[in-house]
């Protein structure tokens, strides 16, 4: 098994990168610098690092990139910087999302590619109608005026909804909501929903970074984890102690 991770040099992503080495995968990232990577990450015999920006690959690299893959996973997004929230590119996450599943639908594989996105409890699943209340809405409103990272998001998951959707012959998906990333220094327990059992705005929760790497890993490599999620929004919150 050979999984192409992108984002993998920020905070969730090179966790991921870790959970998938120690499980013995076979595993490919694109990064525009691995200086944030751990050395034994790094130097891992399993890794292969690509480095670029993966929008500024062009289709057949992107086609040959994924045409081994049997998962993608994105834990792309915006630097807390005034120019990673409002400069460009507007719509990292919502376009690597569009042209990765467009380069595994060209390949046309012979089993359906699995693709994992890190979202946002911030983000309804709107296959569900999940309800929130009158003030959460117009905060949410605001966020999509004054943060274009939250657009950003909600459009990444609306493509794998409305465009891939369910039935797609070349790609699966899971879209994750974490609420509340906190850095922790091991796996603890979590649970996992199918929407928020809080409000994202006025009730958060948390999640640890690397729950989120860890469940992520897990719904691609255990099938029964990924049969119960697949195509679906799942929420994860570490367990209160």
């Amino acid at each position: 098994m050979t999984v192409l991770v992108v984002g993998a040099s920020g905070a969730t992503g090179r966790l991921l990168v870790t959970h998938l080495l120690e499980m013995g995968k076979t595993v490919k990232i694109i990064v525009r610098s691995s200086d944030n990577l751990p050395t034994a990450v790094k130097n891992h015999e399993n890794l292969s690092i690509i480095k670029a920006s993966v929008l500024d690959l062009s289709e057949t690299q992107m086609k040959e990139i994924v045409r081994d893959c049997t998962a993608v996973a994105s834990c792309l997004g915006h630097n807390l910087t005034f120019k990673g929230i409002y400069g460009r590119p507007r719509r990292l996450v919502t376009e690597a999302t569009r042209r990765l599943c467009q380069a595994i639908q060209q390949n046309r594989p012979a089993d359906a590619v699995k693709y994992v996105l890190m979202n946002t409890t911030g983000n309804q699943n709107r296959d569900l109608n999940e309800p929130i209340s009158f003030a959460q809405k117009c905060v949410i409103a605001l966020l999509r005026l004054l943060l274009p990272p939250h657009v950003d998001n909600e459009k990444a998951a609306d493509f794998l909804r409305t465009e891939i959707g369910q039935t797609d012959r070349f790609v699966e998906w899971t879209a994750v909501r974490p609420d509340g990333l906190i850095n922790e220094g091991q796996v603890t327990n979590y649970e996992i929903h199918p929407s928020p059992t809080r409000s994202a705005i006025f009730d958060a929760g948390s999640v640890s970074r690397i729950n989120v790497g860890h469940f992520m890993a897990s719904l691609i490599i255990d099938i029964d984890i990924w049969r119960n999620w697949q195509g679906q929004m799942p929420v994860i919150y570490s367990t209160e102690k």
